[in-house]
C-alpha cells in the first residue's frame, strides 16, 4: 500500500467510525438502548429507568360489578367508566420516585426554588422529593434534558396507570404489585406519619417501586372525565384548571393507593407528600 493510499484509507475509516459513533450516541440519547432498563447519572447521582412495553389494558374501575371488569366497591366516580386504552409506543418510567438527591443534583443553581424538606416528613438523599409543584417540575425536566440530552418528562395518566398495573405482566392487583397494601406501600397505617426512603417496599410486576403510597405523583395530563370509548393513548383533555396526581401517599388510607385512583390539583400547588417520577420517550 502506497503512503498516499494508506493515509486516504485511514481518513475514510476514521470518518466512518466517527459517523458510527455519532449514530450510537443519538440512539442512546433517545433512551432506546434495547434493554429492559437503563441507568442515568447526573452530577454523581444515579437513577434507573424501567422499560414498559406497549400494550392495551382496561383503565379505571367501577363500584358495581359489570361483566366482572375492574370491579372495586371502593371506586370513586371519576375512576369510571372502565375503558380499553392502547399504549402504542414503548416508554421508560422511573424505577423509583425522584429523590431529594436527584432534585438537588439538577436544581443546584443560585436562586432556584429549594423545597422545605424536613425531618418531620422525611429528610435524606433517598427520600422522595416533595413540596414540588407541577410547574416546578417542568423547570427540573428542562434542566435534566439539557444535562443528559434525552427526552425526560412526566408520565401521562395512561402511562402511569399501565406501569402501576404491571404493564403486559399485570396480575390484576388492586395496588401496584399486590392485593396486600402493606407489602408494597407506605400509607396511613404503617408510615409513622412520614415519607420513607424509596424502594424499601416490594416492587410490582415490572420491578417498579412505590407506585402505591409514599408520595403522591404528578402526571403530565390535565384532569378530566373519562370517556366510555376505547382510547388510543391520549394525553387527556386539552385544557383544564387542574393536573392529575396518582398513587396515594403516606398520609392517606388504602383506598387512595389503588392503581385506579385519581386526584386533581392545581399545577402551582406544593404539598408535603406530593412528588413525582420520570418518564422517558423510547
Amino acid at each position: 500500500m502506497t503512503p498516499i493510499f494508506s493515509v486516504a484509507f485511514r481518513l475514510v475509516v476514521r470518518k466512518r467510525l466517527t459517523i458510527f459513533s455519532l449514530f450510537v450516541s443519538i440512539a442512546f440519547l433517545s433512551c432506546n438502548n434495547g434493554n429492559s432498563y437503563f441507568t442515568e447519572n447526573v452530577n454523581g447521582v444515579s437513577f434507573d429507568m424501567v422499560l414498559v412495553e406497549k400494550g392495551s389494558f382496561l383503565m379505571g374501575t367501577q363500584a358495581t360489578d359489570i361483566n366482572g371488569e375492574n370491579y372495586d366497591p371502593n371506586a370513586e366516580t371519576d375512576e369510571s367508566p372502565v375503558h380499553e386504552t392502547v399504549i402504542t409506543k414503548d416508554y421508560y418510567i422511573g424505577k423509583m420516585e425522584v429523590t431529594q438527591a436527584l432534585w438537588s443534583a439538577v436544581m443546584n443553581r443560585d436562586g432556584d426554588y429549594s423545597p422545605p424538606w424536613s425531618a418531620t416528613f422525611g429528610l435524606e438523599d433517598n427520600y422522595p422529593a416533595y413540596y414540588v409543584s407541577w410547574d416546578d417540575i417542568q423547570l427540573f425536566i428542562k434542566r435534566l434534558n439539557a444535562i443528559t440530552g434525552k427526552k425526560y418528562r412526566l408520565p401521562t395518566e395512561a402511562e402511569w396507570e399501565f406501569a402501576a398495573r404491571g404493564g403486559s405482566q399485570s396480575q390484576g392487583y388492586k395496588y401496584s404489585g399486590s392485593d396486600s397494601i402493606a407489602d408494597v406501600a407506605w400509607y396511613f397505617e404503617n408510615s409513622g406519619n412520614s415519607s420513607h426512603e424509596v424502594g424499601t417496599k416490594s416492587p410490582n410486576e415490572l420491578g417498579i417501586y412505590d407506585m402505591s403510597g409514599n408520595a403522591w405523583e404528578w402526571c403530565q395530563d390535565y384532569y378530566g372525565a373519562y370517556s366510555a370509548e376505547n382510547q388510543t393513548h391520549l394525553h387527556g383533555v386539552s385544557t383544564a384548571s387542574y393536573r392529575v396526581v396518582r398513587g396515594g401517599g403516606w398520609r392517606y388510607n388504602a383506598r387512595y393507593c389503588r392503581v385506579s385512583n385519581r386526584f386533581k390539583i392545581i399545577p402551582d400547588f406544593r404539598l408535603f407528600n406530593l412528588g413525582f417520577r420520570l418518564a422517558c420517550e423510547n
